[in-house]
């Protein structure tokens, strides 16, 4: 279960600067960023949680690691959540990290985010297609599972691409 954490709390921090979809909407920005931050760790320590046990499972039971299309992108959206959280945690310190141009790098760091929210959504979906969902999940239930994931994906993007990239792109 921990892919459902993972994109559960990544989502959430993600959708914590939207007026419309935040529960903390009352929050000071400065809140906010704490909170994302907090949301973002707890993404990460579900994603370093899920990465141990496959690999204690598949080490247990003798399988080959990375056979699969849904491996090879979910290792790949995990080295990519790590260089995004080293880029937040340049934005959280920007002077100790000596960034002279903040603006520049909250859109990259707002644009590579939302890349990393989808890559994470394309392994949860891949996984869907994993023998052993298919055989746990079967008809319409099925088409369900496969609509969450990207509901949420939908959201964020609109978000991000409606609220803060046009701001952002006169500001530079």
């Amino acid at each position: 279960m921990q892919p459902l954490e993972f994109c559960l709390c990544m989502a959430e921090a993600i959708l914590l600067f939207s007026p419309e979809h935040s529960l903390f909407f009352f929050c000071s920005r400065k809140a906010r960023i704490r909170l994302h931050w907090a949301g973002q760790t707890l993404a990460i320590l579900c994603a370093g949680l899920g990465l141990g046990f496959i690999i204690s499972s598949r080490t247990r039971s003798e399988l080959p690691h990375l056979v699969s299309w849904h491996s090879w992108v979910g290792a790949l959206t995990l080295l990519a959540t790590a260089v995004q959280a080293l880029c937040g945690l340049c934005l959280l310190c920007p002077r100790a990290a000596r960034v002279s141009r903040v603006a520049r790098l909250k859109l990259y760091h707002l644009t590579c985010g939302l890349v990393v929210y989808l890559m994470a959504t394309v392994t949860v979906l891949l996984g869907m297609y994993s023998v052993w969902f298919q055989a746990q999940i079967k008809g319409a239930a099925w088409y369900l599972c496969l609509a969450l994931p990207v509901y949420p994906a939908l959201v964020i993007m609109h978000q991000i691409s409606r609220s803060y990239l046009p701001r952002k792109k006169m500001e530079m």
